[in-house]
């Protein structure tokens, strides 16, 4: 049987069952090494507290992102499964969808002005739709190599909710 996800990101981060289950330990979480060796081998169902802990543990907030798009129903169908790129390749993505919606911009205002979206709008408004829905994943993925590098302390995490909490949305 094939490893799942939970144990090559244990064993690519070099660390043992034991350890993991002490790790949670120390912040609090209850996870025996049965319970751990069953959900890496499959036998059990992993609880969203279980991947939270383990994604934190493994440094690697990825792993929210496959269980919901993978494994949870309702994620399955409202959650996109994000990729990990590099940040070069995630922003060219982003500004190339943001170029492209720049054009459909005044479509789109032409499409909805007036509340309805007739049949012979409907092609254009779901390309622009989908284009949307990139720029949302591009979005998605860079928040994950943020959270990624944030977790590896290759951005000073103090610094950047020091400023993040100063910014205003």
């Amino acid at each position: 049987m094939a490893d799942t996800i939970y144990k090559e990101l244990r064993k690519k981060r070099d660390l043992t069952r034991e350890e993991v289950c002490d790790e949670a330990s120390k912040r609090n979480q209850v996870l025996t090494y049965e319970r751990l060796e069953r959900i890496e081998n499959g036998k059990f169902n992993i609880h969203p507290e279980e991947v939270i802990l383990l994604s934190e543990i493994y440094k690697e907030p990825a792993l929210c992102n496959h269980y919901c798009s993978k494994m949870c129903e309702i994620g399955q169908k409202y959650v996109p499964e994000i990729k990990t790129k590099d940040l070069a390749q995630i922003v060219l993505e982003m500004l190339s969808s943001l170029n492209s919606m720049k054009k459909s911009q005044e479509r789109l205002i032409e499409i909805t002005a007036d509340g309805n979206i007739d049949d012979d709008e409907i092609k254009d408004f779901v390309f622009i739709q989908q284009e949307l829905e990139r720029i949302s994943i591009t979005v998605e993925t860079l928040q994950l190599w943020v959270e990624r590098m944030l977790a590896d302390g290759k951005i000073n995490l103090e610094k950047y909710n020091e400023i993040k909490g100063k910014a205003e949305i």
